[in-house]
């Protein structure tokens, strides 16, 4: 099988003909059909987090076919559609798995990072944190939902019901969540980079109220912010449109660091918190909740053998949407 590996951080992604992996007792081997590129991977090949997978397979956004399975798996069948998001493996045992926090576990393992992941034609994946997907969803439109709308997904629960969300990054995640939180009656403010003229009226497209730089304060005080660019300078920017009592909720797994910022704009009991991985019970609310508002996917495909093409563009932020990549084998 193809497999685009990462070798050494900010080196091209290197194309490799793997043998297809055998599904141990509790994994399904599944045949890729599609595998989102996010800025997490991004992270990974840059290496910007610490201690990869050695010879990294990237990619955490996967749908595909299950084509065999281990003998201890319930719940799939072959032939069904599954998708593999970022969470991958948690122990089960720690202070947090025991308080049903698994996304803190203290010994996880995540897919394209510490586990080997979706740019390639077959990957293994525990079945337990694996997902179905639901119908009306083609792979590739399915694919940016497993983390940019499971991350989304955390991160609006995050920033508690406040009408007014102001959204730092309008890309993958935040096209996705800005449909989930209209869906609930939210006005959405979208932040852009600084003269980004398409991605402001890609956000308008969607709903949103406002859309401007992030250099700009919104025509109204926010109850809630979501920051999705990995930027620690729209921290303090963020704060400073945001009402008395609200919350800046940073979605990204790497920022850039905070710099200081005077007392004032957190006092009046605002709140900076961050949030890290997800849970399954995360996957399949909202996997349940996509379809019925319905959540609609902007994709952009690449040939899996042009992944650094689409990393490139990400990077640059090119792509309006998600980018996802496609194993020429699959024929789509």
């Amino acid at each position: 099988m193809l497999a685009m590996r990462c070798s050494a951080p900010r080196q091209p992604l290197r194309p490799t003909q793997l043998p297809i992996p055998d599904p141990g007792p509790d994994q399904l081997l599944i045949r890729v059909r599609a595998c989102g590129v996010c800025r997490t991977d991004l992270h990974v090949v840059d290496g910007e987090l610490p201690n990869p997978k050695a010879n990294v397979i990237p990619g955490h956004e996967v749908v595909g076919i299950i084509e065999r399975m281990g003998d201890r798996v319930e719940e799939f069948k072959s032939g069904q559609r599954v998708g593999v998001p970022w969470l991958g493996w948690t122990c089960g045992a720690c202070r947090y798995c025991v308080a049903h926090r698994e996304n803190l576990c203290d010994r996880p393992l995540f897919t394209g990072y510490t586990l080997d992941g979706g740019f390639a034609e077959y990957l293994v994946a525990d079945y337990r944190y694996c997902l179905a997907i639901p119908d009306g969803y083609t792979e590739a439109e399915a694919a940016p939902l497993l983390c940019a709308g499971l991350i989304g997904y955390r991160s609006l629960k995050m920033a508690g019901d406040g009408r007014r969300l102001g959204i730092y990054g309008f890309g993958a995640a935040a096209h996705i969540v800005a449909q989930v939180a209209r869906h609930e009656g939210r006005e959405v403010y979208a932040f852009t980079r600084p003269g980004d003229v398409e991605a402001q009226t890609f956000a308008r497209s969607l709903g949103a109220v406002w859309a401007g730089s992030s250099t700009e304060a919104p025509p109204e005080l926010l109850d809630a912010a979501i920051i999705f660019a990995p930027v620690g300078s729209l921290v303090p920017a963020a704060l400073r449109v945001l009402a008395k009592g609200g919350v800046v909720v940073c979605g990204g797994i790497h920022m850039s660091d905070i710099p200081s910022f005077p007392y004032e704009i957190l006092w009046g009991e605002r709140v900076v918190r961050s949030v890290a991985n997800l849970t399954r019970e995360d996957g399949k609310e909202f996997l349940a909740l996509a379809p019925k508002i319905p959540v609609r996917t902007e994709v952009r495909t690449f040939p899996l053998s042009r992944a650094d093409e689409a990393l490139r563009q990400l990077r640059a932020g090119a792509i309006r949407g998600a980018a996802v990549l496609i194993p020429e084998q699959s024929g789509r």
